[in-house]
């Protein structure tokens, strides 16, 4: 085969590679769908919530991803639950965030870890017990192995410590925008500490619920992808002057791909006075 022709079929196995990695959702119809969503049917559409993540990522310890819903939440319809999955990580599951009528709008922003290329994907149930799946493809590689650095002793001393952030303007009875950072190291169990060169245990939050005076706002559990130092933006209505609260749980495991083994941690709650 004369080189023009060579190179043109390299380049052809090559972009059929590229397309197939891209589509490859070998992971979700054999293992995926089956385990969280048995005998559900799921309709692939950006109707109910869009996902946002970058196509190639900076950092892949630390990918921006955001999940839009298309309708504000009301007691006659609204999004109950809301799944991520990176289908090509170690341990897929990146959380499970349960929704009410009185979270506003449900959506949801956070930074999460990836380890190789992949499609990140959202399914939603909505109140009338329908599903829909969205999904992106992200170029990342490393973020779940990805060092822990030096200053994890510096990091557990601060294990807990919470700040939440409220948008300026926040309106009594409008959906206002809120962030909630927690200090964790969140530790993935793959990880390898710079000073001893030890591969630390997975230590994580596993449980988050968030609530403006005892109604509940957001539910969540959570996994390994969720990044170091946890970062969530949500939605809530003040609806008069009260409290935002944060309660959330950690939790060490013997690997970091099974849930077999483990050993609960420490609770942590911080409250928020809001007077919108």
């Amino acid at each position: 085969m004369n080189t023009p022709k060579l190179l043109a079929v390299m380049l052809l196995l090559g972009f059929c590679n590229f397309v197939q990695a891209e589509g490859d959702d070998i992971t979700w119809n054999t293992s995926l769908k089956n385990q969280f969503f048995s005998g559900k049917t799921i309709e692939e559409s950006d109707a109910v919530i869009e996902l946002e993540a970058p196509y190639r990522a900076e950092d892949p310890a630390i990918v921006p991803i955001k999940v839009s819903s298309k309708f504000a939440q009301s007691q006659a319809r609204y999004i109950k639950k809301i799944w991520l999955f990176v289908d090509k990580n170690p341990f897929p599951f990146v959380g499970e965030f349960e929704f009410f009528p009185e979270s506003g709008k449900a959506d949801l922003a956070m930074r999460i870890r990836v380890n190789t290329y992949s499609n990140i994907r959202a399914i939603a149930e909505t109140s009338d017990g329908k599903y829909s799946m969205t999904k992106k493809f992200v170029k990342a590689s490393g973020g779940c192995s990805a060092p822990i650095g030096a200053d994890l002793d510096e990091a557990m001393s601060r294990l807990g410590k919470v700040k939440f952030r409220l948008d300026d303007g926040v309106q009594n009875g409008q959906a206002s925008l809120a962030q909630l950072m927690i200090s964790h190291p969140n530790l993935t169990g793959m990880q390898m500490d710079q000073m001893t060169r030890f591969v630390r245990k997975s230590h994580f939050i596993d449980q988050l619920k968030v609530s403006f005076n005892n109604k509940p706002v957001l539910h969540a559990k959570i996994d390994i992808a969720i990044s170091a130092d946890p970062n969530f933006r949500f939605y809530f209505v003040p609806d008069r002057v009260g409290e935002l609260k944060a309660e959330f749980s950690d939790i060490s495991c013997e690997s970091p791909i099974s849930r077999d083994v483990c050993k609960k941690g420490n609770s942590y709650t911080q409250t928020y006075s809001v007077n919108p």
